[in-house]
């Protein structure tokens, strides 16, 4: 049986290769925090506490955009609403550890550790085997608090008149590039898109994300039977 640091080190070395996108996430988020008009305790705080880096650039884009605070809240919420899954998948190979143990751990579950945890956990036995999870998710809140960290100084750093915010929507984008390999998912791209361009100005409260979001996974529910019933 492996020791526990051995399995610690062991997650840190298996979800190091994705920490490389993060880098340049991290620092657009810092950069683009200060932009809009946090400060810096505010956006560090912010990387601390929410620690997802999707929906804390949801939640800028939404706040640039005057939208209320009960539309960002439950944004950030439905965007972070995946780690309940991640959550479920791997709550059976960690339910005879302790309260505080689970608690730690559900912070640390975020998108790249589960992705590289799940199957360590899957695959290996020994009790001590979360400490896999420990360790992949340790590097990756390390990674993105220094990399906002960062931001925060170069966002500080850059005059206010070159305007960062259209760097938000771009980012987004970027993290869409690999869905218009597929056709459906283009599909619900574009009609996401329509509702949150057209309702931009329509829809009460600022909720065009929120309805957007809706529609796009009732045209993929949609789209998938119909799919489906083809075959």
């Amino acid at each position: 049986m492996k020791s526990n640091l051995k399995v610690f080190l062991k997650g840190i070395l298996d979800v190091s290769p994705l920490m490389i996108p993060v880098v340049p996430f991290g620092l657009i988020f810092g950069v683009l925090a200060i932009d809009v008009g946090f400060s810096p305790l505010e956006t560090m705080g912010m990387s601390l506490i929410v620690f997802g880096g999707a929906s804390q650039i949801v939640l800028l884009q939404l706040f640039s955009g005057g939208a209320s605070s009960l539309v960002i809240i439950s944004s950030v919420g439905a965007v972070n609403s995946r780690h309940l899954l991640y959550g479920a998948v791997v709550s059976e190979h960690l339910s005879d550890l302790k309260l505080i143990w689970k608690i730690i751990i559900s912070y640390f579950l975020i998108d790249q550790a589960y992705a590289i945890s799940n199957e360590y956990l899957k695959k290996n036995k020994d009790h001590n085997r979360y400490f896999h999870l420990v360790g992949a998710g340790a590097t990756c809140w390390v990674i993105w608090q220094s990399t906002t960290f960062l931001g925060i100084i170069l966002g500080a750093a850059i005059p206010e008149k070159l305007g960062l915010s259209f760097a938000v929507p771009l980012t987004f984008l970027a993290l869409l590039v690999n869905d218009f390999r597929k056709f459906i998912n283009v599909i619900v791209i574009i009609v996401s898109g329509l509702v949150a361009t057209f309702g931009y100005n329509y829809i009460p409260f600022k909720a065009y994300a929120i309805v957007a979001g809706l529609t796009g996974l009732i045209a993929a529910m949609i789209l998938t039977k119909m799919i489906k019933t083809n075959e």
